[in-house]
């Protein structure tokens, strides 16, 4: 193998696993609704991403709520930007988690819409 060769075979591979880790960090940045309601105290005033089907929604005049649901649990998000999206979509919400009250093991939060994207 030439010089020229070696180098860039020396710089591909950890391009390539840049790439990945950078790919896998971006998965990393949803976090679990069932993770935010276990532990509202954490999480509270802090900006968070979500993702899961709507299962909800109502608004009107580009404002309203919807409530979202994976795996882990439902989250009521609203939004006073943006109509919401139907019920069925699949998104993925950033926004700022607000705790509003929790009472035993039940907590009341909502996730203050900042961006959403269509899956």
């Amino acid at each position: 193998m030439s010089m020229p060769a070696r180098r860039v075979s020396r710089l591909t591979r950890p391009m390539m696993l840049a790439g990945v880790l950078f790919a896998l960090a971006g998965c990393a940045s949803v976090t679990p609704i069932g993770t935010l309601l276990n532990d509202p105290g954490h999480y509270n005033g802090k900006t968070v991403s979500v993702k899961g089907q709507v299962q909800q929604s109502a608004g009107g005049f580009g404002v309203g709520g919807y409530e979202i649901r994976d795996a882990t649990g439902t989250l009521t998000v609203v939004s006073s930007t943006a109509a919401p999206p139907p019920t069925g979509a699949r998104v993925t919400v950033k926004g700022i988690f607000q705790s509003l009250f929790t009472l035993g093991t039940r907590s009341l939060a909502v996730l203050k819409e900042q961006s959403r994207k269509s899956q």
